[in-house]
């Protein structure tokens, strides 16, 4: 009797199982290989996706940034000229004595009260814009806000003390329009520059 009868030709019958259970090996390693190439993939697009999304976020910060500095930093040129008008009314008022000041009367109190009512609007109006004025009398001198132009003899203060004020100065937001022009005094004990207190710094525009 063939011991092959009942068998495709050429196989063993004890070989059949073998094949079945190689299959299925092959099976499950390719399943798991895909497994992992889609897995790979999934990863690749989730990463492409933050990464895109995380960029948009920033153009948007970005644009909004422009958009905020725009309109607040949008004016500076004007603001500028403004100022000249500030100036101009604060050395016509500046220019009456104190005497003549209090002993005006008629017209005159009436000029002076005009003037002093402008310059009030004005400084109104410019701060409704974000535009600041800068007094720093009796203040430690700052670099960053004011413009020495002369040094006082003085051992009375602390060194570097603001002591006159030339010319006012004016910030625009968080940016230096124009620095105060002033004298500082010299002479007097030296103190360590403290730290700002503000969380930003004012920078020079």
């Amino acid at each position: 009797m063939n011991d092959k009868a009942g068998s495709p030709e050429g196989i063993h019958p004890e070989q059949a199982p073998d094949s079945a259970e190689k299959r299925e090996v092959d099976m499950a390693e390719a399943f798991q290989a895909e497994r992992e190439r889609l897995e790979a993939e999934a990863a690749s697009m989730k990463d492409k996706f933050l990464r895109a999304f995380a960029e948009a976020e920033n153009v948007r910060r970005r644009a909004e940034k422009e958009v905020t500095d725009a309109k607040t930093y949008g004016i500076a040129s004007f603001a500028r000229d403004v100022l000249n008008v500030a100036d101009d009314l604060a050395r016509a008022l500046g220019a009456v004595e104190p005497e003549a000041r209090e002993q005006a009367e008629g017209g005159f109190k009436s000029l002076l009260d005009g003037l002093e009512l402008t310059e009030r609007g004005l400084h109104k109006a410019l701060e409704k814009h974000g535009i600041r004025r800068i007094e720093p009398k009796g203040e430690r001198f700052d670099p960053n806000l004011h413009q020495a132009m002369f040094e006082i003899p003085d051992e009375s203060v602390p060194a570097g003390t603001v002591l006159q004020v030339v010319q006012s100065g004016y910030v625009i937001g968080d940016r230096v329009l124009r620095p105060a022009m002033v004298g500082v005094s010299r002479g007097g004990p030296k103190v360590a520059r403290e730290a700002k207190a503000e969380g930003h710094e004012i920078n020079n525009g």
